[in-house]
């Protein structure tokens, strides 16, 4: 039998280990499901025969070669900073690797190696980094062969709640990682470019710069740009356009409310603060604010970001619970952005009845034969439960998809690459149909950037 070696058993791997083990007996397939938890891999396997769960930590140098050494070709979805050392072992032993992360600088330092050796690395083929490089590239190729030029491009995604699950007043919960959420933004300016001219967006202001779209059936939402959209051009071969934007999906009024906390200082994460443990949820947002014995820390929070009574703000930060003064951190030394994050997990979690969201939507502007056309398209995703979620099913398919097709001898080039080649995308994407992931896509009138399409 042919064996997968699959290392990384976390919540984006269900759809993935499913599609193989249930291709294992047409395809002769051994998956082989390796995680630190060997209970993590055994609930993947779902004892199928053809599924084989090990305990694997991967800093045990011995154990980890041997297993990739064994392997047909090797899957990583481990976190980013780990898939170095599987790398190595790939090109070591001559082995096929797929990840959904972005392609790191050491990563992209093996392509010589990886080609001298005849080797596909795929990454970035999950969700976002994946999907969204394929549908892009397909109608971004469509309109290059039909003489058009590309004036404009922008794409946004997000991870959200469905709208049955959908029950806070945030319109939003953890479908992913809470810490990247948190965090999300910092570190570095959203680039981007709009009608020639470069845009730049510090932390402080990025969640006060959003923009509206609407997607049929589902209503209005806000994107928020992403730290940089400017590589993109390369990337995708548009080192002329005029419009280059990409950014993150959520409900309308979601940033505005965001925006609260890190005004206050509560999304930071470089420094720790004295006596996290004992804290209050109440403590912990006093602490950003000026000190007066006679303001309560509610009026003090409505004096300082001038947040009027009514305001929806103030209903979803009660909502949070933020202001309580029975409850306790319970964090030794922690940062204001991991106190935030506990505070936040307690009414963002998902219930077990709960189901998930993915939204991606493009916009394409071009033009051809002396007129300028626009395309809308736009992907919506609902989750079957809490084990194949939404999330799970768009990071893992194309993973899956890209693995088998590269085992079966299907995409050949080699090189450490991205999916933006037609060799890659078209396939993907019209097997990702048969498992209900599709573009619904229209033309409309070109508008360009319009800026009464911002929020204030």
């Amino acid at each position: 039998m042919r064996k997968i070696l699959i290392i990384g058993a976390g919540r984006s791997a269900s759809s993935l280990v499913k599609y193989l083990l249930d291709k294992s007996d047409k395809e002769n397939l051994e998956v082989i499901i390796a995680d630190i938890s060997i209970e993590n891999a055994q609930k993947l396997a779902r004892n199928h025969p053809n599924g084989k769960p090990i305990a694997l930590d991967i800093f045990h140098e011995k154990a980890r070669k041997e297993e990739i050494k064994n392997s047909d070709i090797v899957i990583s979805m481990l976190p980013a900073r780990f898939h170095m050392e599987v790398a190595k072992d790939c090109v070591e032993f001559g082995k096929n690797l797929v990840t959904a992360s972005y392609i790191s600088d050491e990563l992209k330092a093996l392509d010589k190696d990886v080609k001298d050796k005849g080797l596909v690395f795929m990454n970035e083929i999950g969700l976002d980094p994946g999907i969204d490089h394929m549908s892009a590239m397909q109608v971004i190729d469509r309109i290059k062969d039909q003489g058009g030029k590309m004036i404009m491009f922008e794409s946004f995604t997000g991870g959200l709640v469905a709208p049955e699950s959908d029950n806070n007043l945030w319109n939003y919960k953890f479908t992913w990682n809470p810490r990247n959420v948190v965090v999300a933004g910092q570190g570095g300016v959203a680039k981007f470019i709009q009608e020639g001219k470069y845009k730049y967006i510090p932390y402080n202001k990025l969640f006060r710069r959003t923009e509206f779209l609407r997607i049929k059936d589902y209503g209005r939402f806000e994107g928020l740009a992403n730290r940089d959209s400017l590589k993109y051009r390369e990337i995708y071969g548009l080192e002329d356009i005029q419009t280059l934007y990409r950014g993150t999906i959520r409900r309308v009024g979601y940033s505005r409310a965001w925006n609260i906390f890190v005004q206050l200082g509560m999304t930071d994460d470089s420094y720790t603060m004295e006596g996290s443990e004992d804290m209050s949820y109440r403590d912990f947002i006093n602490s950003f604010l000026p000190y007066n014995p006679h303001d309560s820390v509610e009026l003090k929070v409505r004096h300082c970001l001038k947040i009027d009574q009514d305001d929806i703000i103030w209903d979803k930060l009660l909502e949070v619970d933020i202001f309580n003064a029975e409850k306790k951190v319970g964090l030794k030394n922690a940062t204001p952005a991991q106190i935030l994050q506990k505070i936040l997990e307690e009414k963002w979690t998902l219930s077990p009845d709960d189901k998930d969201m993915i939204v991606m939507y493009h916009k394409f502007g071009y033009e051809i034969n002396g007129k300028k056309k626009q395309i809308e398209s736009n992907m919506v995703v609902i989750g079957d439960d809490q084990v194949y979620t939404a999330m799970a099913k768009t990071v893992g398919l194309p993973v899956a998809i890209a693995t088998l097709k590269i085992l079966n001898g299907k995409i050949t080039t080699p090189g450490v690459q991205l999916p933006i080649s037609k060799e890659v995308y078209n396939p993907i994407l019209k097997e990702l149909e048969d498992y209900g992931i599709n573009f619904t896509e229209k033309e409309v009138e070109y508008l360009g950037y319009n800026p009464h399409n911002l929020s204030a």
